[in-house]
């Protein structure tokens, strides 16, 4: 057996998309997308958004385009976006679909319904948002979904989950 200090199947760097591996420094808070009730909740991992203040603010999003959540999120209209901490790593790779979970992403940790979607019951920083009708649009290989913020909640501040190139990193400030 070899232990290897890189994935043994990663792509070069010098192969890569050079538009990807530019983003891919520019790095991002992670967040935690979530839409729909009961059985019919999804939620998928998201790095590439922007929030923008305002009367009302709004939130910018690159979400996939065969992902669950951006139906559900046509579907209903609404989601919760709930910024995720060091300690949620595990619910990020869950959410983004690379870690397995039995019985369900949902049993990872307790949830709260809002009226906008369910949210992890220990999140304290997270929003309420609506989808602006008309907004969406491909862009790249991802679809740019706009969405006013009707709720917000910035509870005590947690260590920030971040990522960049292709890993979860800590800040310490």
């Amino acid at each position: 057996m070899t232990i290897h200090t890189e994935h043994p199947f990663d792509t070069p760097d010098e192969d890569r998309d050079p538009v990807r591996r530019l983003r891919g420094r520019i790095g991002g808070a992670v967040s935690l997308w979530t839409s729909g009730e009961g059985i019919e909740r999804v939620g998928l991992t998201v790095s590439s958004y922007l929030v923008a203040t305002g009367d009302p603010g709004r939130v910018v999003g690159l979400l996939h385009p065969d992902s669950d959540l951006l139906d559900a999120l046509v579907e209903t209209g609404t989601a919760v976006v709930t910024l995720l901490g060091a300690r949620d790593e595990r619910l990020a790779d869950v959410f983004a679909g690379v870690m397995p979970a039995p019985g369900g992403a949902f049993r990872l940790v307790e949830w709260e319904q809002t009226e906008w979607g369910p949210r992890p019951s220990h999140a304290t920083s997270w929003m309420g948002v609506r989808l602006d009708p008309g907004s969406r649009r491909d862009v790249g290989w991802s679809v740019l979904v706009e969405a006013t913020i009707e709720h917000a909640e910035v509870g005590a501040e947690d260590a920030p989950l971040v990522h960049r190139r292709g890993r979860y990193q800590h800040p310490t400030a």
